[in-house]
């Protein structure tokens, strides 16, 4: 059994867990900082909700970005930042499409997430907010990529793209 938890991504002066957006979230860990005053926090749980990113970035002022990891097949990306808005795409996108199949609703990954190119371009707008000049290309590579064999690896892939933590 793969890895089930959160990650979340945000900028702030003090540790994100101060913050009343993730009150909530009792037990994160610090995974990594980078400069800018980005950090990265763990929260290991397959059950129950870690915060709202919207509320998280207009608390902290910068944009956050949550992701959701599922059994290390697949992870929910959730982003926000005060200007530019909130999106939601996946990484490992069959393996997704396998959890949604699974639950015989009828509905498509398209129903809940954007398409690659689309939310690359939301991820470019995302990442000019947070005061850093990304191309959309890479970000496609990585929102079509499949796992190496871990899911949470194309999420700090994801994070590498967007200029907030590197590898």
């Amino acid at each position: 059994m793969g890895y089930w938890g959160y990650y979340v991504v945000g900028r702030s002066e003090r540790p994100l867990t101060e913050l009343d957006a993730l009150a909530g979230a009792k037990g994160m860990e610090l995974r990594a900082e980078a400069p800018g005053g980005w950090q990265v926090w763990e929260y290991p749980s397959g059950d129950g909700e870690v915060g709202n990113m919207n509320v998280l970035a207009a608390q902290s002022g910068a944009p956050a970005l949550f992701g959701y990891v599922m059994d290390s097949a697949s992870v929910v990306v959730e982003a926000a930042a005060p200007e530019s808005g909130a999106w939601t795409t996946c990484l490992a996108r069959a393996a997704m499409a396998g959890y949604l199949n699974a639950g015989n609703e009828g509905l498509t990954l398209e129903d809940y997430f954007l398409e690659p190119r689309d939310a690359a371009d939301r991820a470019v707008a995302w990442a000019a907010e947070a005061g850093h000049e990304v191309d959309a290309g890479p970000l496609v590579d990585v929102l079509t990529a499949d796992p190496d064999p871990l899911a949470e690896n194309l999420f700090f892939r994801l994070l590498d793209r967007l200029g907030v933590v590197p590898l």
